[in-house]
Order: C-alpha cells, then structure tokens, then sequence
C-alpha cells in the first residue's frame, strides 16, 4: 500500500472537486424534482435495491449514491476527498434524500469496517475508482469482508485497454504499468464533458481550472481485477465489456451515441471503452 500517493490524491481530489461541481447548478433542486444520474448499466449490474444495505466506494460528491438511496436501498457513501464528503452531506440534506456519507482512506474504512463487524448487501464501485488504488489485493479483501454472506459487489470501470491511447487516439501508454502514473493533477473532467455529466444543467462555474496537485495513477489491467477479487473469494458471475464510454469524453472526436454514451470516431473500429464485473459471496 502506498498511503503516501494516496495522500497526494487527496489534495488532488480537495482541489478538482470544487472545479467539477461549480459546473452542476442547483444540484438539490435537481433531485428535489426527480432528477437521477445512474446510468442503466449500474442499476442493472446492482438488481433490485428495496431495502437493502449498500456501501457506495470511492462515491465523489454523492450524486450516484442519492441515486441508489432514491431507488430503496439504505447508502453508505466513503470518500478520500473532504471537500466531496462535505459536498455530499450537504446534499443528502438540502435534496431531502437521506444518505450516510464517510470520509476516509479506503483501506483505512475497511479495516475499520472489519473490526466493527459492518456488513452490506451490495456494495458498488463505479466510474473512475481503482486507478486511485495502490493494492488491489487489499481493495478486493476489504470487499469480501464487509459484504454479507449471498451479498453481491457490482463494479463497473472503464477499459484499461482504452487507456493505452492518448486524447488524439495515438497508442502512447503501457498497458497496465507495473509502476504509478504520476500526472500533474486531476483534471476538469466535468467541463469537457459539460451535459453529459452535469446531468441538470451545465454551467460555466470554474474556468480554465489548472490543478494545483499533482496526482498518481494505478493502472490495473482486466486479469488484476478479476484475480484480486478470486483471491478474496468473491465468485465471479459476469464479466461484460461495452463498445461505449458513460458520460466521459475523454479522446478527441468522440460521438454520442445516444442516452449520454460515448463511442470513439465514425472513422474507427469498435473498441472496449468500459467493463463490468458482478461477483457474489457464498
């Protein structure tokens, strides 16, 4: 584990979060009035929710974890980010949508979770998670031990092979590295993908947002995950690859294909751009 670049990530993250959700408007009143931001792949991979515990990794600023809770399940959310954490609390109260949200290191929550004896039903990971992760061997055990026995984890991420490429398509990255990525800070996502992420409207917010802190990127090939989760003794019951990419625009050219997905350049072959996993604990 390196807690040291987890830190780093931190502040990274602290200073990234205030960027993306100056461009969301009203967020609030957007899920006063109904408003949603899963996409159906998520709520298909978790199945039905009433009812039951969820424990939502790595959850941002809370949006998709007031999604899930809306839809019947009672949400944990846990996050590195304080400035996300306090986004998040804030808007489980100001939308009226009850949620717990936590503010930790991962590991740091599953340890703590162990000893306390927390279990869940579902637990997800969603979008953008496990490149911020040093050992995927501790996430993948930390998993299986706070998931209740029948208990499923749903995680949905996008293709590492997409991330060979730079933003002009051009194969430029090793495919999974061995050794962290180490990146000038965590970008504008948001602006660059405008509607697609700001799902209730876009607004120009932060302009020209320049990342104080440097970031660090693990990044963990498809055979990583599926092996991390094995060794944990989680089942694996579907393994699924998408020609698409939800909400992220993150190559030049890119086209929409319809209900926020993204799809490389008419010019081009279909390729990976997301997968998900369920695995389930006997």
């Amino acid at each position: 584990m390196r807690n040291d670049m987890h830190e780093a990530n931190r502040l990274s993250w602290n200073a990234a979060t205030v960027a993306h959700n100056s461009h969301k408007g009203d967020q609030a009143a957007f899920f006063r009035a109904g408003g949603s931001t899963l996409y159906p792949e998520e709520v298909e991979l978790l199945g039905d929710l009433a009812g039951l515990d969820l424990l939502h990794l790595q959850c941002n600023s809370g949006q998709d974890s007031l999604s899930l809770a809306r839809l019947g399940a009672s949400v944990t959310g846990v996050d590195i980010s304080d400035e996300a954490i306090a986004f998040a609390t804030r808007l489980s109260a100001e939308s009226g949508i009850r949620a717990t949200f936590e503010r930790a290191d991962l590991f740091s929550w599953f340890e703590e979770a162990r000893v306390a004896g927390r279990r869940f039903d579902r637990v997800l990971a969603s979008y953008g998670t496990i490149c911020w992760l040093s050992d995927l061997g501790v996430w993948a055990r930390g998993i299986a031990g706070v998931l209740k026995p029948g208990g499923r984890f749903a995680f949905i991420e996008f293709h590492p092979f997409a991330m060979i490429f730079d933003a002009t398509w051009k194969p430029h990255y090793d495919y999974a590295p061995r050794e962290p990525v180490a990146e000038a800070g965590i970008g504008d996502y948001v602006a660059d993908a405008g509607s697609n992420l700001a799902v209730g409207g876009y607004h120009e917010g932060v302009v020209g947002f320049t990342n104080p802190h440097p970031s660090l990127e693990f990044n963990w090939g498809i055979a990583d995950v599926v092996q991390a989760l094995i060794d944990a003794g989680l089942r694996i019951e579907r393994l699924t690859e998408y020609p698409y990419a939800n909400g992220w625009i993150g190559f030049q050219a890119m086209r929409e294909l319809g209900g926020r997905r993204m799809g490389p350049p008419e010019t081009m072959p279909s390729l990976p751009l997301m997968y998900a996993i369920v695995a389930e604990k006997s």
